[in-house]
């Protein structure tokens, strides 16, 4: 059961891709949580609407939410491998110019905005936490296997920008911690193709363990790239 230690009583969580598989269980398990005071899930089914392709709607988003009061927690549960128009490249021969464009816009650009939009919302003076969903192949230090171009590049643009982003906001609101996560190999649609004979996480732990991850973090762990366990990752 989730139990959170170092958000103040009545805290405020948005969860954007609130109806993907982690995201749902992140909404699931903040409403379930005592000191949380209240959870607003966005997704492109949501009203507003929030499509991280479109700058427009991720302002809307914020706007919509601005006159209510600070957020200590932003979680971003967004991501894109594959769908019906995509598949992660196993060869540099199948590298196609859109598709790589299409996983940063999506991978990387989208959050980038969310925090571009969203982060005047978090507190100056209380601590609050901007988690985003990594990946592990996005490790530069930590790939040995190769392939998934778009995949990989894109979430190690992510890593980047959130880095870069932490440093700035510490500026303003020096209690704000930016995180890149990893959540494991997750029993997700996002996963499911590519699981092979790896342990897999339910939807629901998976959440939880990245929340406890977000409710630990200090000050000094802004910035850093960590996996579900708590572990750092290498960039």
């Amino acid at each position: 059961m989730l139990s959170v230690q170092n958000f103040p009583t009545g805290f405020r969580a948005v969860v954007f891709g609130s109806s993907g598989g982690i995201g749902r269980e992140m909404c699931n398990a903040l409403e379930a949580e005592s000191a949380c005071g209240g959870v607003i899930g966005f997704s492109r089914s949501t009203v507003p609407a929030l499509d991280l392709e479109d700058e427009a709607s991720i302002e809307q988003a914020a706007a919509s939410i601005a006159a209510t009061g600070p957020v200590h927690l932003l979680v971003d549960a967004t991501g894109l491998l594959h769908d019906a128009q995509m598949q992660p490249e196993k060869s540099i021969s199948a590298v196609d110019p859109q598709v790589i464009a299409r996983s940063f816009a999506v991978n990387a650009t989208g959050p980038l905005l969310l925090l571009k939009h969203f982060h005047h919302l978090m507190p100056r003076h209380e601590r609050s936490v901007f988690a985003t969903i990594s990946a592990r192949v996005g490790s530069i230090g930590d790939n040995r296997l190769g392939g998934w171009y778009g995949y990989r590049a894109s979430k190690a643009a992510l890593n980047m920008f959130l880095r870069t982003a932490s440093i700035e906001i510490a500026r303003k609101r020096p209690q704000a911690i930016c995180l890149a996560l990893h959540p494991g190999t997750v029993e997700t649609p996002l996963s499911a193709p590519f699981a092979g004979d790896r342990t897999l996480l339910s939807a629901n732990n998976a959440a939880r363990l990245l929340l406890d991850v977000m409710d630990k973090a200090d000050c000094d762990s802004s910035g850093s790239f960590y996996a579900y366990n708590g572990q750092e990752i290498a960039w």
